[in-house]
């Protein structure tokens, strides 16, 4: 947290840089979220024997890549609250939110070359990786963003699965810890493997999300209580459930799903297809099998440690919070 507010403490030659700009995205980024990328990048550095401390500014390079993701997803999904407070373009308008969303962007790199800890080969190395991660992240969200536009619901499980893997587990995990093992002098396998896992709970936790907003036992009465369904999101319960319902069904999924219906009846009856069509079951299979594979990979290739039971138990939470 201090690494991060120190990105805009001080900054701008000028008092209005600081008001329309500086203040506004430390106020949203002191809004903190779970924390959860810088958090595993730090841990992937201490998993292969290094010091987390080294991986300090990458993590946050991470996070600020995480801030400008949300302020610009935010502005395409035309949403109101993050985070329990009214998004940037609401509270600064849209044209102040898109230019703080490009200053959250152009921290990411630039933290990175001004750490003062890394040598200039793992500086390179590590710029090499975050600059692939924007890339990757923004082809997912071009597939998402062009599948509502266009009203797609042709979409396949493969679609789904390319989408969201590029969408979230680049960023949300595979770089992350990759980044992390890379400064903390792991091995090339130990890279490899904890990228791998990354992915896989990376896209296990989207999963997981996706099922948690139709099924939360919590309060059922919430804002974002299914808001996929209010949203039309091509989640993989939504694709699967398709795919695989009789046509009546299916016709009657996609026009609730095209809808953006918020309410409660017909959004009830979206969960009753999708539970008919098996998706929901579906899905968490899917999110289990991927999360045991990822963890046989990083128990092969790193030494017993807390930091690698750290990974295991996290892996485990990701996809045991449904229940």
């Amino acid at each position: 947290d201090a690494s991060l507010a120190a990105c805009f403490e001080g900054q701008g030659s000028h008092p209005d840089m600081q008001r329309y700009l500086y203040e506004p995205l430390a106020v949203y980024t002191a809004n903190a979220g779970k924390r959860h990328r810088p958090l595993i990048c730090l841990l992937g550095c201490a998993a292969v024997g290094g010091d987390p401390a080294d991986a300090i500014q990458t993590a946050t390079a991470i996070e600020n890549f995480h801030t400008a993701a949300l302020i610009h997803d935010d502005i395409a999904d035309e949403a109101l609250l993050r985070r329990g407070k009214p998004c940037i373009h609401i509270s600064e308008g849209l044209g102040l939110a898109v230019n703080c969303g490009d200053l959250s962007l152009s921290l990411v790199n630039g933290t990175v070359i001004r750490d003062p800890k890394l040598p200039d080969a793992v500086k390179l190395r590590v710029l090499r990786e975050v600059i692939d991660m924007t890339a990757r992240t923004v082809e997912g969200q071009a597939m998402d963003i062009g599948w509502a536009r266009d009203k797609r619901f042709d979409i396949s499980i493969e679609d789904y699965l390319v989408m969201a893997t590029h969408k979230t587990a680049f960023y949300s995990g595979g770089v992350p810890l990759a980044c992390g093992a890379i400064i903390g002098g792991g091995s090339e396998e130990q890279i490899e493997a904890l990228r791998a896992f990354g992915m896989a709970t990376g896209l296990a936790f989207q999963i997981q999300d996706d099922l948690l907003n139709l099924v939360t036992s919590e309060d059922k009465a919430s804002k974002d209580f299914r808001g996929d369904i209010t949203e039309g999101k091509r989640t993989l319960i939504a694709v699967h459930a398709i795919q695989n319902s009789e046509p009546k069904d299916r016709d009657e999924l996609v026009a609730i799903l095209a809808a953006h219906t918020s309410d409660r009846v017909l959004m009830d009856r979206a969960v009753e297809i999708m539970q008919k069509a098996g998706s929901l079951a579906y899905a968490h299979e899917y999110a289990l099998r991927i999360t045991a594979q990822a963890k046989q990979g990083i128990v092969d290739v790193l030494p017993a440690s807390p930091e690698r039971d750290l990974l295991l138990s996290m892996a485990d939470f990701f996809v045991e919070r449904l229940n």
